[in-house]
């Protein structure tokens, strides 16, 4: 071969691996990858770092401040740039509700210790908290537990022509166990409730109607199913319900018959 030919074998050579590498720099690029920021409007709320049960007092590792949407967050939340040392403020308060982890604090949720006693703390607006006397034979076998509701049950005995009768009036329908003994939340691994009084949510009228039951007979409480707290429109029996209702004569003992108009 002639020596031009070979020189221009040689430039071709050099400009296919030019092209060759040039090409294979194009296909092992790496993408470029564009970055786009959005702005977002951002507050810190405070929320509840561990679990916070019923009752329990706070401390400052019970909390921390979450960044929170601007837009998401509700007039209720405790919020840093209102109250920067709301975290020393609170803690020592008592929860008048449950807390989860990371939930945002609220003030209705919490009462400073001293402004009253947990029971009343978790106590609604108006209600009374009564307690009676319960026995294991008188409370479900002792599984009522905090929250549960009950039907309040009255047993007297009454002399009779032929010996001591035992009449039982419902008393109060659907209402809410608050405590057993000093137990007034239900926790984890907990079936069984320790105590022998059962403090219950009762109205001003109920609370007389109960202390003056206790001087009388025996009370009893009645387990009620989970799907009754929901739907609280049966009527309880009071005063007036009684009044109306009808005594039966049986066998020399009065009862009543309840829900005749």
């Amino acid at each position: 071969m002639k020596r031009p030919q070979l020189l221009g074998v040689a430039i071709a050579g050099v400009c296919g691996l030019g092209a060759f590498f040039g090409v294979m720099s194009l296909v092992n690029r790496p993408a470029t990858v564009v970055k786009e920021e959005v702005q977002t409007n951002t507050t810190q709320v405070l929320v509840a770092k561990t679990e916070i049960g019923l009752g329990q007092m706070t401390a400052p590792e019970n909390f921390r401040w979450q960044d929170w949407p601007q837009n998401a967050t509700s007039p209720a939340y405790v919020q840093r740039s209102q109250r920067p040392n709301a975290i020393r403020d609170l803690s020592g308060s008592v929860a008048r509700a449950p807390l989860l982890a990371g939930e945002p604090v609220t003030a209705q949720k919490l009462v400073k210790a001293g402004d009253g006693g947990v029971l009343a703390a978790i106590l609604p607006p108006g209600m009374r908290a009564i307690s009676t006397r319960i026995k294991e034979e008188t409370s479900a076998g002792r599984l009522i537990l905090p929250n549960d509701h009950v039907d309040v049950i009255l047993t007297l005995r009454r002399r009779g022509r032929s010996g001591d009768q035992h009449v039982s009036d419902t008393l109060f329908r659907n209402v809410r166990v608050l405590a057993i003994g000093q137990l007034i939340e239900a926790r984890e691994g907990k079936k069984l409730a320790e105590g022998n009084t059962a403090t219950l949510e009762l109205t001003p009228q109920q609370a007389e109607e109960l202390a003056a039951a206790n001087s009388r007979g025996e009370i009893s409480l009645a387990l009620r199913s989970i799907a009754d707290i929901q739907g609280r429109d049966e009527p309880t029996p009071g005063k007036d319900a009684r009044a109306e209702s009808i005594k039966v004569l049986r066998y020399g003992v009065k009862t009543r018959a309840y829900g005749v108009n």
